[in-house]
C-alpha cells in the first residue's frame, strides 16, 4: 500500500502561502461567504447521521451537512461516525439496545447494517444525556451515502455541500479498510453521483487527505486537529502522515500547508478550544480556510465569528443561524420541497 508524502512541498512557508493564496482566489467556489455546517446533520436536534437529521438541516437552511463515512463488507460507503455499531443509539431487530461497540461495519453487508434502528438515544447510556433536545425518529437506519445524495437531489437542494469524514484510526488498522482502499471506494460513489465539486473530505488521519490530493485534486480537503491532554493528533505523526510539529516551530497551520502542498481548497478544522485569533490569521495568510468544530454554545459561536473564521461546525444549526442573524450575516436559505 502506497502512502503519499508532502505533495511536492518545496521552499519556505511564506512563498508557498502566497502561491496558494493566489491559486485559491481563482478556483475556490463562492456559494457562500461563510460555511455553516450542521454536524452529523445537527445531532442536537435529531438522531445523528440519519436521513431525518439531514432533511431537517436542509429544510432549516444550512450551507453544508457534515457526516462520517464507514464502509461495509460489500464495499458500500455508509454514514456512520463509528467503525462499529454504537450502543449509545443502536437497537437490534428485536428492539433491544446493544451493550457493546460491535460488530464492525467493515464485517457487515449493507443489508445487515440496516437491520438496526438508530432513531433515538439510549436513555441508559451517558451519551444519551448529552443531547436533551434531540427528538427521536424511530425506524431510522444507517444510510448509504448514495441514499443521502438521492435525498438531496430529490429535495432540489442544489446549493448544498457535503463535508464527509473518513473514519480511519492509524492505531486501529484492523477496524476499517486501509486508507487507499477506503479513499478509492468513497471516490467511486462521489463520482457516480456527480458530486465532486460539492464535496469536501475531512480527516484526522492526514494520509487519506494526501491520497485525495493525488487521486482527485479537485476535491477540497479539511485537516482536522485536536490538542487535548488525553488526545493530541498534532503531536502524533501517525495522524499527520508523518509530519512532525517540531519541523514547523510548533505551527499547526504551517504543518497543514506543508501536507497539502499547493493543492487548492484546503481547510484547517481545529477543535474550537485550540483556536486563537492569531492562529486564525496565520492560517488564512497561508491560503487556508479556518472552520472550527464542534461549537454549540452561542457565546462561543459569537466569539469565534469575531476571530473571522470562515465557517463553524455545530450540533445546533438553529443556534448558529440565530447568532449569525444577530450579527447581520447572510443566512443560507432552507429548502421546502
Amino acid at each position: 500500500m502506497r502512502f503519499f508524502g508532502s505533495s511536492g512541498f518545496r521552499g519556505g512557508p511564506a512563498i508557498l502561502g502566497l502561491t496558494v493564496a493566489l491559486t485559491l482566489a481563482v478556483v475556490m467556489p463562492t456559494t457562500h461567504a461563510f460555511d455553516m455546517q450542521s454536524h452529523r446533520g445537527g445531532r442536537g436536534l435529531l438522531p445523528e447521521n440519519t436521513l431525518a437529521a439531514f432533511e431537517n438541516a436542509i429544510r432549516m437552511g444550512t450551507t453544508t451537512i457534515e457526516l462520517d463515512i464507514a464502509i461495509t463488507s460489500d464495499g458500500i460507503p455508509v454514514v456512520s461516525h463509528d467503525p462499529a455499531l454504537n450502543p449509545a443509539y443502536t437497537r437490534d431487530a428485536n428492539g433491544q439496545w446493544l451493550t457493546r461497540h460491535e460488530p464492525l461495519i467493515k464485517n457487515m453487508t449493507l443489508a445487515e447494517v440496516q437491520t438496526y434502528d438508530i432513531g433515538r438515544l439510549n436513555p441508559g447510556h451517558p451519551y444519551g444525556r448529552e443531547f436533551p433536545e434531540q427528538q427521536p425518529r424511530d425506524g431510522q437506519r444507517i444510510p448509504a451515502l448514495a441514499d443521502l445524495f438521492k435525498l438531496v437531489n430529490d429535495m432540489g437542494a442544489q446549493d448544498l455541500h457535503f463535508d464527509m469524514e473518513t473514519k480511519i484510526n492509524p492505531h486501529q488498522p484492523n477496524n476499517t479498510l486501509a486508507p487507499e482502499d477506503f479513499v478509492k471506494t468513497l471516490l467511486k460513489v462521489i463520482h457516480e453521483a456527480g458530486m465532486t465539486r460539492r464535496v469536501m473530505v475531512q480527516s484526522f488521519d492526514w494520509r487519506t487527505l494526501e491520497l485525495l490530493h493525488a487521486l482527485e485534486p479537485d476535491i477540497r480537503t479539511m485537516y482536522l486537529t485536536v490538542e487535548w491532554d488525553d488526545f493530541n493528533t498534532v503531536r502524533d505523526p501517525a495522524w499527520t502522515a508523518g509530519h512532525r510539529i517540531q519541523q514547523f516551530k510548533g505551527s499547526v497551520p504551517h504543518m497543514v500547508r506543508a501536507s497539502a502542498g499547493t493543492a487548492p481548497g484546503i481547510i484547517w478544522a481545529p477543535n474550537f478550544k485550540n483556536l486563537t485569533p492569531e492562529l486564525t490569521k496565520t492560517a488564512q495568510s497561508l491560503g487556508l480556510q479556518v472552520i472550527p468544530w464542534t461549537v454549540n454554545d452561542k457565546p462561543q459561536m459569537d466569539r469565534l465569528l469575531g476571530f473571522g473564521v470562515d465557517g463553524i461546525i455545530s450540533d445546533y444549526p438553529d443556534r448558529l443561524r440565530s447568532v449569525m442573524a444577530e450579527r447581520g450575516m447572510a443566512l443560507p436559505k432552507g429548502v421546502q420541497k
